[in-house]
Formats: C-alpha cells, structure tokens, sequence
C-alpha cells in the first residue's frame, strides 16, 4: 500500500495534485469508474473518473466510492476544484485528486499501473525502468553517433550508451562517479547551460572548453512544461539539423521513462523506509522476504551540523553508502537522525555488514569528523531490533556531546559510559536530593566557597584512597583529610555503606548539570 500523498509527490505536481487530504487513505491498485454499472472500486484502490466532466456526477461518484470504501478518486481539473465537488469528498471522507488539464488519462494509468504492479523489492531495485533507460541512451547515441549520457535535473546520471570511441575526462569521471563533477558543472554553468535547459525547449550547443573538454549537444527533456532531465552527447562540432531533430522526437518517449523511473522509486522508497521504520519499531509483518538473513545491528549515523533537516541528513548516507557499493542501503529517518540496519556477520568487503561501515567511516571521517556511527547491540532475532536501536541512538547522543570518542563507536566499547549516563538522567538532582545528606554540603559551598563536594566525589572515585584523591585534587593527603571531618561536621555521612556510597556517586553525577544556583 502507497500513501496517497506519497504516490502524488512521486508522479509529480505536473499531473496531480492532492484536493481533498484524507489522513491515512492508502492505495494499491487502479479502477477506471464506470458510474451506471456501479463499478466504483474495491478498498485500496485509487478510482479514475475518465469521462466524468459534470459536478452532479462527480458528486455521485465520490459518494459510491465513500459506500465502497476505496481509497481515493481521481477527476481532472477544473471538475476537482468545483466547489460543490470538494464539498463532496470532504463530507464522505474521500480523498480526491486533480488530474491536471494537458495531461492525458493515458499517460497516468501507464505511470500509475507500472507503480503498483512491481513487489517492492523489484521497486527498490528499479532496474526495469534503469535498463529501459540505457536503451534510449544507445539509441540516441546511434542517431547522433556521437556518445551520450541521459541525466536529471540534480546532474545525477541515470544511464549512459555503451558508444565511447569519443570521450573526454569529463565525460568519464562523470560516468564512473554517476554525478557530473562540480567543477564540470561550473563549467556548463558558466555558459548559461543550465538556465537554458530550465526554461527553453531548445536544443543547446557548447562549444569545447578546457582541460579536454569537447563539446556537448545539450536535449532538453520536458513533460507538461516541467523540466525532467537532459541528453548531453559529446560532439565533435555543430550537429545536422536532422540528426538533432530526429533526437528531439524521441525526448517524450525518455520524458515518460523519467516520470515512471520517479514514480517507481519515490514510492518505493517512501514504502521502503516505512517497512524499515515498521521493523525497528518492532511493529513489521511476520515475514519480511526483503530483511536480509540475522544477526543484525542497528546504527546511528552522524552527520555534519550544516546539514539542517533530517530528509538532508537521509539522502547524504543513501550517497555515500550507495558510492561506496550497498545499493539498496536499509536507511531510514527515525526520531530525528538516520538509521542503519546492519548484518552482523560479513567482513569489511560485503557491503551492509557493520565491518564494511567500520571501514567506510574510517575511510570519509579524515574528510568530515561530523561522520560517524553508533552502533547498537547483537539483536539475534527481530524481537531485539528495538533494543538495539534505542542503544545506538544512545551512544550516538554521547558522541555528539563529546562523551566518548571515535568515529564508530559500538556499544560494548562504552558500556559503562552509557550506564552511567542512564544514572545521570534518572537521578534529577533538583528534585532528587530528598533528605540525604547533600543538600547540606551544597548549602554549605554555596555559602562559604568551601570545596566539599569536589572532595567527596574525588574520595569516591578513588575508592576511600586519600593518597590517590589529594592526587587528583592536587592537594595534600593531610588537607584531604581535614575536609573530609570537616564534611563530617557539616551533615552526616556513612561512607562504610556501599550502597550509601553508590547513591552519593549517582547524586554526584546529577549535581554535575544541575542548575548554577542550585
């Protein structure tokens, strides 16, 4: 099932839009309505309403697809934004989107249809619509008979033809890093090729430039005026109007490819992460065919300060870990931060294990120190992923406060850091001193500048061992023992309890953040 909000996003606002949001409608599968026959779907699926052009029919539908409980109906503009029609879905509770007006129905349901018939591993693989993809990069190769590369509106590379008697270095660090470097792209933009593309349906010559640079003819591939991606082929000059014409032509056919590869895998991947989300949270189904063989471990991913929200935060790891070879990477955004689950078995080559993270965060974090991972506990079965990941977002909560170190930290590394960090936050020191007996040294420092708390915790840490904690308080023994009747003094103390030890540690522990004037 594909939330309706997320299957609109992946079509893409130059065909649908959301009128009516009905939280939680979900869908599965396409009906085209036939009103008189009562064909109006089943629950799940999402209802067209080709042919429907009338708000008093538009209005009937929505209310027999209400009876029917599907998911969702779809009617073209301006039909959808009748006033008497929204009112409709909204009193029936159905979802109801608008199919803009130069888009064909047509062209929908092959979007729509190559979404949900494909299982979603065969969606988070996309190398149906990939290997189509390269076929069109071949066959505008042929015409031009020139090497080509078919990419998106990010200059992200999706396919490349297989012609490369013609290349220049550009064209192959881009292939072989499958994004066009950065300073290619200052290059390109310099001479307004991308403003072009953005706003022009014209084809885009440029000439060669340096460092080995040939030059491109630059195809616009558009769908209902929204700018999907590009054809950039190395030439070795001006090209035929008739090559290029021919190549023109074939930019619908590539523009539905995009639109269907952006369908496919925005809606896998919103599926995907829900799935992923599902497992962690110890909610998934009882079989999960996609979740790779235990044991596993979960990880928490830091990322850079600069990088604001957690969408950002996702699609930087989906890159670096794609880049570094695991191609259908289990991420997912969970309370904030990025998560990671791992097989726990595996060495540093297998991409997915958590020694091939070890070694990739070894290998980036010289670069980025704001890299790191926080690796949960050994979960065996699916009952313990829960566990592990509450464990590495712990531990990724005491790397970024700089409580323990390294770019990858796992949790049997910093046990007792995490311990006592549990301790620290159970023990609320301002409303956990109770009638113990620190409350007095806390006054008592407070009011004379008296150094008693330091001096107890020192003793404590030092196991009773005066030697050792003048030593670390850079004080003599003598003086150290002199503080300590003087506590004695000042409340009352039994430091031959060890459970009255341990509590006075804890209390310590929460004194450390407790508010200055307390």
């Amino acid at each position: 099932m594909i939330g309706i909000p997320a299957l609109v996003d992946a079509v893409g606002p130059a065909l649908l839009r959301v009128v009516v949001a009905v939280a939680g409608a979900e869908v599965d599968d396409l009906t085209l309505a036939e009103l008189d026959d009562g064909v109006v779907g089943v629950p799940g699926d999402l209802v067209l309403g080709v042919g429907i052009t009338h708000p008093e029919r538009g209005i009937a539908l929505l209310e027999q697809v209400a009876r029917a409980r599907a998911g969702g109906v779809v009617l073209r503009a301006p039909l959808a934004e009748h006033v008497d029609v929204v009112a409709a879905a909204g009193r029936n509770g159905v979802a109801l989107i608008e199919l803009r007006t130069h888009a064909s129905w047509a062209h929908l349901v092959w979007l729509l249809r190559g979404t949900f018939d494909r299982t979603i591993g065969a969606q988070l693989d996309g190398a149906g619509v990939h290997g189509d993809l390269f076929a069109v990069a071949d066959a505008a190769a042929a015409i031009l008979d020139a090497p080509v590369t078919i990419e998106d509106a990010q200059s992200r590379v999706l396919a490349y033809s297989g012609l490369q008697e013609l290349t220049d270095p550009a064209r192959l660090s881009t292939i072989v890093g499958r994004r066009v470097p950065e300073q290619i792209v200052a290059h390109f933009r310099a001479r307004g090729v991308f403003r072009k593309l953005a706003h022009s349906d014209e084809p885009i010559y440029v000439g060669a430039g340096p460092e080995g640079i040939k030059p491109r003819l630059v195809i616009p591939v558009r769908a209902a005026g929204e700018w999907l991606g590009s054809i950039w082929a190395v030439v070795t000059g001006p090209v035929e109007p008739a090559r290029v014409h021919e190549l023109t032509r074939a930019t619908a056919v590539l523009a539905m490819h995009l639109l269907r590869l952006r369908a496919q895998t925005g809606a896998a991947g919103r599926a995907a992460t829900d799935l992923l989300r599902a497992v962690l949270h110890g909610t998934g189904g009882p079989t999960e065919p996609w979740l790779p063989d235990g044991p596993w471990r979960v990880a928490a991913l830091g990322t850079p300060r600069s990088t604001a929200t957690v969408d950002a935060k996702l699609d930087l790891w989906v890159a670096i870990t794609r880049r570094h070879g695991w191609h259908q990477p289990l991420l997912a955004d969970m309370d904030g931060s990025v998560v990671a689950l791992l097989v726990d078995h595996g060495g540093p080559h297998a991409a997915g294990t958590v020694q091939w993270l070890r070694a990739v965060i070894t290998g980036v974090h010289p670069n980025d120190a704001e890299l790191t991972a926080a690796i949960g506990g050994a979960a065996t079965g699916r009952a313990d992923l829960p566990r592990s990941r509450a464990e590495a977002a712990e531990v990724l909560r005491l790397q970024t406060n700089g409580q323990v170190r390294g770019p990858v930290v796992g949790i049997e590394e910093v046990w007792h850091v995490v311990v006592t960090a549990r301790a620290r936050a159970a023990v609320r020191a301002e409303v956990s001193l109770l009638g113990g007996p620190l409350p007095a040294l806390v006054a008592h420092d407070r009011d004379h500048r008296t150094p008693y708390l330091e001096t107890l915790a020192a003793w404590l840490d030092h196991f009773g061992d005066p030697t050792a904690a003048a030593g670390a308080l850079h004080i003599h023994p003598n003086t150290l023992r002199h503080r300590l009747h003087r506590i004695a003094d000042v409340t009352r103390l039994n430091l031959d309890s060890a459970q009255e030890r341990l509590a006075l540690q804890l209390q310590l522990l929460g004194l450390q953040d407790r508010a200055p004037d307390l």
